[in-house]
C-alpha cells in the first residue's frame, strides 16, 4: 500500500520521522522519574520545613516543560539544531562567565544563578549546546581543509573545562571530556592528538586531585572509606541490601528519611529499596536502549555532523546516568549528579529535555513516500 504523507500536517510529518521507540523510552523514563520524586521528596521537603509535596509539585510542572522542550525542538531542522545550539552556548558560556558576580555558593560551589525566583545552572545547558557546536567545527573541517575546525574544538573545549573547574565542578568537566574525546575520535584525527587529548585529561584529573581538596577528599573517602564521612553513600547501599529482588513496596522505603539528597543524586538509591532490584535493572534496560538505539541510526547516516552531534549527545546522556548510578552503588568517587529524568531538578530536566530533543531532531528520517 502506498502512503502519500506530502500534504500532512506538522504533527503527522513529525510521528512518520521521528524514531519513536526513542521516544516511547524517553516517556517512559519521564514517568518513572514522577513515581520514584513523589515517594522520595516528601521527606524531605518535611525535614526542610516545606510543604509535603512541594518538591513533587515542582517536579511535575519541570516535566511538562521538559517533555514541551523535547518535543519542540524534535520538530527542528539539522540547521535549527544547529542554530540554536550556538545561541544556547553563547548564552552558557555568558552566564558561566559571570557567575562569579552573580552567582550564589551551594555546598561549597557557586554553579548557580537565580532568575526570575529560579536557580538556574549554566553548565547543565551548556553539555548539548558544546556537543552540537562542536561536532559542526568537526564537519566544517572536513567540508574545508582550510577551515581550523581542530584548533576551534580544542580551544573551546579548554575554554569551557576551565570555565567548570573555577566553580568548581569536576564531575561536569569529566562528562565535558568523555563528550569530547569520543567526537575527537570518531572525526577521525591523528594519533598524535588523541594522545595529547588523553595525556591533558590525565594532567588534568592530577592537578584536580592535588589542588581541589573536595576532590581530594572524595576520591580519598572512596579509595578508603575509614578515611572520612561515607553517610549517603552506606545509606544508599543500605537501601539496596534492604530492598532486595522486589523491594519493600511503594513508600515503604526508609533511606528517603536520611539521606538529604535521597530526591536527587540519590534517586536510584530509592528506586531500589522500594521497588527492588528488577525494577532498578529495568530502568538500566531503558537507559541502555536509548543509547544502543541511538548509535545504531547513526550508523545509516552519512552525514558527517549528525553523526558526531547524536554520538555526543548520547555520550552525555549515557555518562551522566552512569555516574550517577555508580556513585549510589559505591562504584565511583560520590558526585553531585542527577539522573537523567529521573532525578528532581529543573536545570538538569529541562537541559535534558533540549539534549534529547536535539538528538531526536538529529535522528529523524527523511520525511516522503514510502512503501509498505
Amino acid at each position: 500500500m502506498l502512503y502519500d504523507r506530502a500534504n500532512a500536517s506538522l504533527i503527522g510529518r513529525w510521528w512518520w520521522t521521528v524514531d519513536r521507540p526513542t521516544w516511547f523510552a524517553l516517556l517512559l523514563l519521564l514517568v518513572i522519574g514522577a513515581v520514584l520524586v513523589t515517594t522520595a521528596s516528601p521527606a524531605v521537603a518535611a525535614r526542610i520545613g516545606l510543604g509535603e509535596f512541594h518538591f513533587a509539585q515542582r517536579h511535575y510542572v519541570f516535566l511538562f516543560l521538559t517533555l514541551l522542550t523535547m518535543f519542540g525542538i524534535s520538530l527542528l531542522s539539522h540547521q535549527q539544531v544547529r542554530q540554536l545550539a550556538m545561541l544556547t552556548f553563547a548564552l552558557a558560556i555568558v552566564c558561566l562567565l559571570l557567575l562569579p558576580v552573580i552567582g550564589f555558593e551551594n555546598k561549597g560551589a557557586t554553579r548557580w544563578i537565580r532568575i526570575a525566583g529560579l536557580s538556574i545552572q549554566p553548565s547543565e545547558f551548556l553539555k548539548p549546546a558544546f556537543a552540537v557546536f562542536v561536532a559542526w567545527l568537526f564537519a566544517e573541517k572536513f567540508r574545508s581543509t582550510h577551515f581550523p575546525g581542530y584548533r576551534l574544538a580544542i580551544g573551546v573545549y579548554l575554554v569551557c573545562a576551565a570555565l567548570l573547574i573555577t566553580q568548581p565542578d569536576f564531575g561536569m568537566t569529566v562528562v565535558l571530556t568523555g563528550m569530547f574525546a569520543l567526537q575527537f575520535f570518531l572525526a577521525g584525527v591523528s594519533v598524535v592528538w588523541v594522545g595529547a587529548l588523553v595525556g591533558f585529561a590525565l594532567v588534568g584529573a592530577l592537578l584536580a586531585y592535588e589542588l581541589l581538596p573536595h576532590v581530594t577528599e572524595r576520591i580519598d573517602r572512596f579509595l578508603d572509606p575509614a578515611s572520612g564521612d561515607n553517610y549517603q553513600v552506606e545509606k544508599s547501599l543500605d537501601a539496596f541490601a534492604s530492598g532486595g529482588f522486589i523491594g519493600r513496596g511503594p513508600g515503604e522505603g526508609t533511606v528517603k528519611e536520611f539521606i538529604p539528597d535521597s530526591h536527587t543524586d540519590f534517586i536510584f538509591a530509592v528506586a531500589g529499596e522500594e521497588y527492588g532490584m528488577l525494577v532498578c535493572l529495568m530502568i538500566l534496560g531503558i537507559y541502555a536502549f536509548i543509547l544502543l538505539r541511538g548509535f545504531k541510526l547513526i550508523q545509516q547516516r552519512d552525514n558527517l555532523f549528525v553523526i558526531l552531534a547524536v554520538a555526543g549527545l548520547l555520550t552525555q546522556f549515557g555518562l551522566q546516568a552512569l555516574i550517577n548510578m555508580g556513585v549510589a552503588v559505591n562504584l565511583l568517587p560520590a558526585k553531585g549528579m542527577t539522573l537523567p529524568f529521573l532525578s528532581y531538578g529543573g536545570s538538569s530536566s529541562l537541559a535534558m529535555g533540549i539534549t534529547m530533543g536535539m538528538l531526536l531532531a538529529l535522528t529523524r528520517k527523511q520525511y516522503g513516500v514510502k512503501r509498505v
